[in-house]
């Protein structure tokens, strides 16, 4: 594994001549697993970076306060990174810049940091700690390249799961079109709505693994590949939850068409795409463009993701209310209508979405333990809390897909009602006014019964 590095360093002609020379210093070490995986993080002045003392006091650079703080040797060190030689066991290299004149210079020592093949967390560490010299402006490119790739460690697992995952989309998406083209006279409108979600469901989890995989080879990421895949993950979601209102409002069980709702659930699924999407977008722009962006910047695009989620909050509680009451609502009428079958299948809805709940607090309460708790994860495996609400998301799509799958029956066991069950005489009272018919309307009274013309005898 090794750090390439090529930084171009230049002179500012403004500051006045003959103010010293100023030296860029790049220290590049391994922070230790039992701190850098800690709520608090690593002391770097532990580790030879800088020095503190009891009292409080931390200095980095060496001045004259901290050479009378016992910090450092001014005589030697001045206008340096302190670093003590004993404790520190990483990389130091450094850029001499002269008092004036133009200057264009290369770090000193080669242009690689080999790390050993000891795998962590690294830290490079770039200072330019002479207060009286000139400014100076440190430009370039640097990567990270491990044994595997330029894909950082701790997104190695979450390439490969989105990697398997995709072939899973990929074998529900050609299974549920297999039969949905086997079954097309039969096809109802909910099924549709299954297919295209899953089919999202497949191009999303293909942009991300392709996203990691470029990444990982060239070690640049494929910025339409990654928003892509934002996009599609946003409409899928969507999608999802509208599908859920249109299944728990009973279409393709008890209804075949939805009139004036559906125009309120896509009402409801459009803003959320809208919202979300944009959401979405600015948070990767704000971790894209970090060093660009100005402290003002900053925190206007932070109130205004703030506000983004709290929408998206509030359309997801929409919508989850929406799909409680309407599930409530379809199966006590089945109940009603001793649609014992159809009950029977939205019983098993039910049991699906309250596992999959069940589930969701769980996980979200292992997520926050796991936050302000050091050790349970480490940091190469938390990509795996991510990857639970997908897996969670797809249970629960599997779930539908295979209660409304399609069959040839599809059609007419969503338009017709279910006769209930006759199991004594008391069950069904029936109403009749052959007593007022009379001998010529056909009532035969010797045989004791209604005669028929033409009837045939079986």
């Amino acid at each position: 594994s090794a750090v390439e590095l090529e930084e171009e360093v230049e002179g500012d002609d403004d500051i006045p001549p003959n103010t010293g020379s100023s030296v860029v210093d790049i220290v590049f070490f391994l922070q230790p697993a039992e701190c850098s995986q800690s709520q608090k993080g690593c002391d770097w002045t532990k580790l030879g970076v800088g020095a503190s003392d009891e009292g409080g006091n931390l200095r980095w650079c060496c001045t004259d306060d901290a050479a009378e703080l016992g910090f450092c040797d001014y005589s030697r060190q001045a206008g340096r990174l302190i670093i003590d030689r004993v404790t520190f066991a990483g990389e130091h290299r450094f850029v001499t810049i002269p008092p004036d004149g133009d200057f264009s210079g290369h770090v000193q020592g080669g242009d690689q940091f080999n790390v050993k093949d000891i795998s962590g967390k690294y830290v490079m560490v770039i200072a330019n700690c002479n207060d009286m010299g000139r400014d100076v402006n440190v430009s370039g490119t640097y990567s990270w390249v491990s044994k595997h790739g330029y894909l950082p460690g701790e997104l190695f697992g979450e390439m490969y799961f989105f990697a398997a995952i995709t072939v899973i989309y990929f074998l529900i998406f050609v299974w549920y079109a297999c039969a949905m083209r086997c079954n097309r006279e039969s096809t109802i409108g909910i099924q549709r709505w299954i297919l295209w979600t899953i089919l999202l469901g497949l191009l999303e989890t293909f942009f991300n693994a392709g996203n990691f995989f470029v990444w990982n080879e060239d070690g640049v990421r494929v910025w339409y590949a990654m928003y892509t895949g934002v996009v599609l993950g946003v409409m899928k979601r969507a999608i999802s939850r509208c599908l859920v209102v249109m299944v728990s409002l009973g279409w393709g069980v008890v209804r075949d068409t939805l009139g004036d709702q559906l125009k309120k659930i896509v009402f409801l699924g459009v803003l959320y795409v809208g919202v979300s999407a944009a959401c979405e977008c600015m948070k990767i722009f704000a971790v894209d463009q970090y060093k660009t962006l100005s402290v003002n910047q900053e925190d206007e695009l932070f109130d205004i993701v703030t506000i983004l989620t709290f929408v998206v909050a509030a359309v997801d509680v929409t919508f989850y209310m929406w799909i409680l009451d309407a599930l409530n609502g379809t199966m006590q009428y089945l109940e009603n209508m001793s649609q014992s079958i159809k009950l029977r299948q939205y019983l098993r809805l039910r049991c699906i979405l309250l596992f999959s709940i069940l589930f969701a607090v769980v996980w979200a309460i292992f997520g926050i333990v796991n936050s302000y708790m050091d050790g349970m994860l480490e940091e190469q495996q938390q990509w795996s809390i991510q990857a639970a609400w997908e897996l969670n998301y797809l249970m629960v799509l599997i779930g539908v897909a295979c209660l409304w799958r399609p069959n040839k029956y599809a059609k007419e066991y969503a338009y017709v009602m279910e006769l209930p069950s006759m199991a004594s005489d008391d069950d069904v009272e029936f109403e009749t006014n052959a007593d007022t018919i009379s001998d010529d309307d056909g009532f035969d009274n010797d045989n004791g019964g209604l005669k028929v013309d033409g009837a045939v005898d079986a």
